[in-house]
This record gives C-alpha cells, structure tokens and sequence, in this order.
C-alpha cells in the first residue's frame, strides 16, 4: 500500500482540513508548528513545504483531521512568532492529491 493510499485512508477527505500557512523562512520554524500540533495529540496527515518569492518566507499546506478542536489550534497557530498568515483551503484539496499522487510516483 502507497503512502498516499494510507493518508486517505486514515483521514477520509470530507474529514480533512487544508491549512495553509505563509511563515518566516529559517530553521526552527517547521519544529514549532509541528509540536504544537504534537502538544495537542493532533495528527498532520501531511505537509508540503515550499520558499515563496525570495526565499524569506515559506507556504507550508498541512492536512490535518477537521476534528473539533481544529479552531483552538489556528488560534495558537497564529499566536506564534513567525506564523504570519494562516487559511483554511477547502479549494486546494484537489491540488494537495495531485502532488501526492505524484510524490508517490516519484517515491
């Protein structure tokens, strides 16, 4: 079984969250935002990470489960320093699969 077969698996797309984050570029930053999901016993069912304009920021998508304290943790999400934006994307559902599908062929 793919690593994109058990993502969908385990968190089902009516289910799933795109956040979508544009946050300082420097190491560190990556380590942040996934413990606080960790702090809060919230799985990232992905990640996609990529530099934007000059490489001072960075976009990162995260998958999570739409559970219900989703809220409470985009609140925390843009309490930290070098978050400085934070978006929930529904329109990039169909995006996100389309680079996992080609990640698993590449992989």
């Amino acid at each position: 079984m793919s690593a994109t077969e058990r993502i969908h698996q385990s968190a089902p797309a009516d289910r799933t969250a795109i956040l979508c984050l544009t946050v300082n570029n420097h190491p560190g930053v990556m380590l942040k935002i996934c413990g606080l999901f960790a702090r809060r016993a919230f799985n990232l069912a992905g990640i996609f990470c990529t530099a934007i304009g000059r490489g001072e920021t960075s976009r990162i998508w995260l998958v999570v489960d739409a559970a219900a304290n989703l809220d409470q943790v985009v609140k925390q999400l843009t309490k930290l320093e070098d978050v400085l934006a934070v978006e929930e994307r529904a329109e990039s559902r169909d995006r996100i699969r389309e680079m996992e599908a080609m990640l698993g062929r590449v992989g």
